[in-house]
């Protein structure tokens, strides 16, 4: 009988499931939207109920439309949306008002008071990451903070907290499991990544109970097992990861120096270092990708905060263009951008700038400059930004790209994947499976249950869909890097 992973992929707008065969190939995919909760400025919640809802409601669905015998089921692999947190009750299960959201700024002055205090290099020693808002961390002592019969019940164990993996793990089990995957554990800033603990001192500093705090498990090998009355059987769960490290998994970017780079919205760009945790020096975080068997690989990541989005706000806020196929027919009319940058730093840069005061900008305009050098200039500074993050990336590894792994929704633009080629000076692979964030759940699950022996066996599975290689000088790319830089500089600390 066939055999068939189902991959959980609970996403920040939509939850999805999506089957693959033992080849790794999709068989059926679901889709479901849910709310988006904007209580004050700047505070982004979801109800947790309703993502558990849309979430098994798309599990079923795909099962159903693919005809596939849950029988045939071999495991269940989650991803997920990292650094939003829920509260829940021990004894009921029922949660505790809304899911703060990843996005959420609402920990902002708890951030702030705790680098007066001069505790940021502690944080980033232990975690590899920044003392900001967007981890869970900081979100979990707002609710305390905020709510003394929350901390006392906290305080007595009647009340248990999770990232979302954790929280649609203890659905699936009907209450059985209190678990997360290391991957989602090492974006807390409550995760020692180097003795691969929750830290007491984190603990303490931020005021979280431990009690609260699932168990940490490895990324693959069975985790839990799902109540039978949800699928009518009993399926292992055994691969669980956060959504760009199950992207890094997918994109088989298994040995130190190999790297994805994910366009959405914005871009998350992950490079493989290998078994030890080593700290950037140039504004990257460092971060847990997976753990197999007991044995750990750390990344380094980047974030770019507005990749697809400049392509959204040529659509809908200068309304220039009327879809986003269209640039790509734009970008090519011209032969380059007649020396227009464009910076869009709308909400601020991401790395390796971290610059929260730096504003977007259009340089370089003339009489001459028409919707396409627009257009261009929009596409390339995603691939501008990439560059920024890349090299932050060589400098901290000292390990020069030999090529880079593309999958999002951009990644379908010619143009864009071979200026991105250009400017890096390095071949850019894009793969023939899209889906790249639940095939890597589906990977780590398979590989749980031995439905695939070894990393090797997976690493077979990856399929070329177009290379794009460099077709300009290495002198060309640096005089575009080197203007490219000068406008950088001229956006950086405008907001006052």
């Amino acid at each position: 009988m066939s055999q068939y992973i189902l991959a959980l992929d609970q996403g920040t707008t939509s939850s999805r499931a999506i089957l693959f065969d033992s080849q790794g190939q999709p068989v059926e995919t679901d889709q479901q939207e849910f709310r988006q909760i904007f209580p004050t400025p700047g505070h982004v919640e979801h109800d947790p109920e309703e993502i558990w809802t849309s979430q098994i409601t798309v599990a079923q669905n795909a099962l159903k439309q693919s005809e596939v015998n849950v029988e045939s089921i071999a495991a269940i692999g989650i991803t997920n949306q990292r650094e939003t947190i829920v509260l829940w009750e021990r004894e009921t299960g029922k949660t505790i008002g809304n899911a703060i959201v990843w996005q959420s700024r609402i920990s902002s002055k708890i951030c702030d008071r705790l680098k007066s205090e001069g505790l940021e290099s502690t944080f980033r020693e232990k975690t590899g990451l920044l003392l900001d808002p967007y981890f869970s961390g900081t979100k979990l002592t707002w609710l305390l903070e905020n709510d003394s019969e929350l901390k006392t019940r906290a305080e007595k164990g009647e009340i248990l907290c999770g990232t979302i993996d954790s929280f649609l793990i203890w659905k699936l089990t009907g209450g059985k499991s209190h678990v997360t995957d290391i991957s989602n554990a090492s974006r807390t800033l409550l995760f020692d990544i180097n003795t691969q603990q929750w830290s007491d001192e984190l603990l303490k500093i931020l005021g979280v109970p431990r009690v609260m705090l699932p168990e940490v498990v490895d990324s693959s090998g069975v985790i839990a097992e799902t109540s039978p009355d949800i699928f009518g059987k009993s399926i292992p769960i055994a691969g669980v990861a956060g959504d760009q490290q199950a992207a890094t998994f997918g994109q088989i970017c298994f040995e130190p120096g190999m790297a994805k780079n994910t366009y959405g919205t914005g871009c998350f760009m992950l490079m493989n270092i290998g078994n030890k945790p080593r700290l950037s020096e140039n504004g990257l975080l460092t971060t847990i990708g997976w753990r197999i068997n007991g044995e750990t690989v750390y990344c380094l990541e980047g974030s770019i905060f507005i990749a697809g989005a400049v392509i959204q706000w040529l659509r809908d806020g200068l309304e220039i263009i009327s879809s986003a196929e269209q640039t790509e027919a734009l970008a090519i009319s011209i032969e380059d951008t007649g020396g227009v940058y464009f910076v869009p730093a709308f909400v601020g840069l991401g790395a390796p700038y971290w610059d929260a005061q730096a504003r977007g900008m259009m340089i370089g305009l003339t009489r001459g400059t028409t919707q396409a050098h627009i257009t261009r200039a929009a596409l390339e500074s995603i691939a501008y930004q990439t560059y920024d993050v890349l090299d932050a990336m060589k400098r901290d590894s000292g390990i020069d790209l030999a090529e880079l792994r593309v999958d999002g929704g951009a990644t379908a633009n010619n143009f864009l994947m071979q200026f991105q080629a250009d400017i890096l000076q390095t071949a850019v692979h894009r793969p023939t499976i899209q889906e790249t964030t639940a095939l890597g759940a589906a990977y780590l699950a398979g590989l749980g249950v031995g439905l695939w022996q070894s990393q090797a066996e997976i690493a077979e599975k990856w399929a070329l869909d177009k290379e794009f290689k460099p077709q300009i000088k290495t002198e060309q790319s640096n005089t575009l890097l080197t203007d490219w830089h000068r406008a950088v500089k001229r956006s950086q600390g405008w907001q006052e």
